[in-house]
């Protein structure tokens, strides 16, 4: 596919990459416990580790010739720079620890890792879609965040996993494994972690 749907699918992917989605969740995290929005900044702090560094890394590596694209599209590359962010996102989480933050941004994080580290260990042998996995997640988390008037955001994943499929970044079978992923088990993973530490 060529023209101008080419260039909407690249508009799509770049929207909505992992960083940005993950940036967003997180600096609304806080919504669920009393004094939001000013607690949204313990939400940014945690996108420091979690999206920013990590990015910044990416960036660094890509200027070097280390890492292809800012997309990490060789599958090979993917793992230790997942292991990298992980260890980026415990730094954080012992920091927002030491400022007593709120809970919620901490059953954020903690959920996000469990994606993080299962993308981790499938991304040495096949190449689920990062984007339809932060984008499913984020969606669905929202919907449980703040009710079903968020339900037309599901209309994104698609949209989304079009646009990887367009730039052939991915597979359709990759695209579905990481909507299926992000949406159930990351989503279902910060539902139960609420439920409990909440």
């Amino acid at each position: 596919m060529t023209g101008p749907w080419r260039t909407v699918a690249r508009v799509l992917t770049e929207v909505f990459q992992p960083p940005v989605v993950v940036l967003v969740l997180l600096l609304i995290s806080p919504a669920i416990e009393p004094g939001f929005p000013g607690t949204m900044w313990f939400g940014l702090l945690a996108a420091m580790f979690v999206c920013v560094l990590p990015l910044a890394f990416v960036l660094v590596m890509v200027k070097l010739g280390r890492i292809t694209d800012h997309h990490v599209s060789d599958r090979r590359q993917r793992p230790a720079l997942l292991w990298m962010t992980l260890a980026s996102v415990v730094v954080g989480l012992l920091v927002l620890h030491l400022l007593s933050g709120p809970v919620s941004v901490t059953v954020m994080i903690v959920a996000l890792i469990g994606g993080i580290g299962v993308l981790a260990v499938v991304s040495a042998f096949w190449k689920m879609s990062g984007h339809a996995s932060a984008l499913a997640a984020a969606v669905v988390i929202s919907v449980m965040m703040f009710g079903l008037e968020w339900l037309p955001l599901l209309l994104l994943v698609p949209a989304v996993g079009w646009s990887r499929l367009v730039l052939r970044a991915h597979t359709l079978a990759q695209v579905i494994a990481g909507s299926l992923f992000g949406g159930l088990v990351i989503a279902g993973l910060w539902w139960f972690l609420r439920e409990w530490m909440l």
